[in-house]
């Protein structure tokens, strides 16, 4: 075989083999229909900044704040949606309302891999499995724990590589504004340096496709821990 020959060979058999890969870019039907069960949730209308809410429906109830961002539910948006999936995500009452979002990173550090949750190792590969349909996490602990951090769901999105890098991934999120879609970098901005550090956290859950039924929930786990 000529050099020749043997280059177009090595090319197109590492074609051949991009075309089996999900990348970041491609949206699979798994990654359709959660982008679907996210945005039937409503988060630009319910767990708004400013009030007491239902954790599980974001619906108002109770006292009213005078100042909207000093009380936020991204916390209880992300563990009303993992619910929604299936997926068990730390929440009231094992942990209270309050600093959820720090509990809910140590607990993804720790008792979260018995209940199925994985470390994700790069932005890339976090919006990749969003894209094949996993339930992936994106949080922020504050550094002063008596201060809030945050969490945000990485929602399907046809994003490049290099604006992944860039601003990060597509992500969903209640927080003192609430996005149907923005990016890691905006919604994450109340955390200064939080994501031009890298001190932002992926997690991943595979979802069971007949978990895709709105109304499915996920049973409180026997050994849920509070974390202080």
């Amino acid at each position: 075989m000529t050099l020749k020959r043997f280059l177009s060979a090595v090319i197109l058999t590492a074609w051949l083999g991009g075309l089996c890969t999900v990348t970041a870019s491609e949206i699979t039907p798994s990654g359709q229909k959660l982008g679907e069960v996210l945005d039937s949730m409503h988060v630009d209308r319910l767990w708004l900044s400013g009030r007491q809410v239902d954790w599980r429906t974001g619906e108002p109830r109770g006292k009213v704040y005078t100042i909207a961002t000093s009380h936020t539910h991204c916390s209880a948006f992300a563990a009303a949606a993992a619910e929604q999936l299936g997926v068990y995500l730390l929440h009231p009452p094992e942990h209270s309302s309050v600093l959820l979002a720090n509990a809910q990173q140590a607990w993804l550090q720790g008792d979260g891999a018995s209940h199925g949750w994985h470390p994700v190792t790069s932005p890339v590969k976090a919006q990749q499995l969003a894209n094949e349909g996993q339930l992936v996490v994106v949080t922020c602990k504050n550094p002063n724990e008596s201060l809030p951090g945050h969490i945000a769901i990485v929602r399907p999105s046809a994003r490049s590589d290099a604006e992944i890098l860039a601003e990060g991934p597509e992500i969903i999120q209640a927080g003192a504004h609430n996005y149907l879609s923005t990016t890691v970098k905006q919604g994450f901005k109340n955390h200064p340096g939080a994501f031009e550090n890298n001190q932002l956290l992926y997690f991943s859950h595979a979802i069971s496709t007949a978990k895709f039924v709105q109304g499915q929930t996920a049973a409180i786990p026997p050994n849920a821990k509070s974390v202080p």
